[in-house]
């Protein structure tokens, strides 16, 4: 099996040569932060719609953590093009991270239409390293679709750690590793090496549930499920919160 899976491996990367040629050359990563929130202008549109629900139900106690009445602290890493802000509740304070400046643009555009949430600030930097915000200093920090792309989850999560409050809420929703003895999980392992370079460092086959069940929470809320999606690859999910 593992014999099948590298070579088709290697017939896929022979047929997308030119983006693995502009690897090698180290062009391919500039061109991808600057193209990539296109596609996730497109890609967010589907998938709020195959997924509202879904965020609704993730989000609907946000409100509960708030550390005063009527205002929640929240800081989302990845925010990407805004694709959470309508599933947030009034008076939120948003301060938002990503590595990828490029988001920026997509980003004012949703600020614009999401009058009921108060916009603090759009801070660059990655995910295991939030040095700018203070410690203990959000209610909740929510992330989606990000866990597959963070070089280090470990990093990650204590990062959440610090600059959550005592009792604050950390969010996820997120695709994930298949059954191992799945075809679908057969496919991601073919696809991985492309995908992660197609999709901005997205790997198909992270366990991102274990970094969160060992991530010293006090509380954990995770949910395993097939997300209603048109791609069948990304349909293996976890969702739920986390309490510091």
């Amino acid at each position: 099996m593992a014999f099948t899976v590298h070579v088709l491996q290697l017939a896929i990367s022979v047929s997308v040569f030119p983006i693995f040629l502009l690897h090698f050359l180290g062009l391919w990563n500039w061109i991808c932060k600057k193209f990539f929130p296109y596609f996730m202008v497109q890609f967010t549109k589907s998938y709020n719609k195959e997924m509202a629900a879904k965020k609704q139900e993730l989000f609907g106690n946000l409100q509960e953590f708030a550390g005063s009445p009527g205002t929640l602290a929240l800081m989302e890493v990845g925010c990407g093009t805004g694709a959470n802000f309508k599933f947030y509740p009034p008076g939120c304070r948003i301060t938002c991270i990503d590595p990828n400046p490029n988001f920026e643009k997509f980003l004012i555009q949703s600020i614009a239409e999401s009058r009921h949430l108060q916009f603090e600030r759009f801070i660059v930097a990655s995910g295991e390293n939030m040095y700018q915000v203070p410690d203990n200093s959000m209610d909740a920090v929510v992330c989606t679709l990000v866990l597959c792309s963070v070089q280090n989850q470990e990093k990650f999560i204590k990062e959440v750690h610090r600059v959550l409050r005592p009792g604050g809420a950390f969010y996820f929703m997120e695709h994930v590793a298949a059954d191992p003895s799945t075809w679908n999980f057969f496919w991601q392992r073919v696809l991985k090496p492309t995908w992660f370079l197609m999709f901005d460092g997205c790997d198909l086959t992270r366990e991102s549930w274990k970094a969160l069940e060992e991530g010293g929470f006090s509380k954990l809320n995770l949910q395993h499920l097939q997300a209603p999606l048109s791609w069948e690859i990304v349909r293996p999910h976890i969702l739920g919160y986390a309490v510091k």
